[in-house]
């Protein structure tokens, strides 16, 4: 099992096709919108572990540290011995949060990135 030094995020790689939508590229709203908060503050970014993966599945790099059923992107997996009130799912020793709006909280409150404005 890896032992994840710091949190660690997982984040689509943008202009992705999807068989079920022929002759359209896409980007995961989601994993763009904290790609754009990440970039906009590039030294508290500099924290983390950012891992972009290509769109389909089986995405393997988030099996081996979470399991197959836990594929759905953003992820931000924690810290290895670190948990949070805002993880979603604790799994393989892994505390890890898979919803794009506690992953934005995550990110002020264990990273001091600014909150976003109400």
């Amino acid at each position: 099992m890896e032992t994840l030094p710091r949190d660690t995020l997982f984040l689509l790689k943008p202009g992705f096709t999807d068989p079920a939508y022929p002759g359209t590229d896409f980007y995961c709203w989601h994993c763009t919108l904290i790609d754009g908060v990440l970039n906009a503050f590039p030294d508290l970014a500099s924290n983390l572990d950012v891992r972009h993966i290509a769109w389909p599945r089986p995405r393997m790099d988030v099996i081996e540290l979470l399991g197959e059923d836990h594929q759905s992107m953003p992820v931000m997996i924690l810290k290895t011995g670190t948990t949070s009130p805002l993880q979603t799912g604790f799994i393989n020793d892994h505390a890890f949060i898979d919803n794009k709006d506690a992953i934005l909280t995550a990110l002020t409150e264990r990273h001091g990135f600014p909150a976003p404005h109400p």
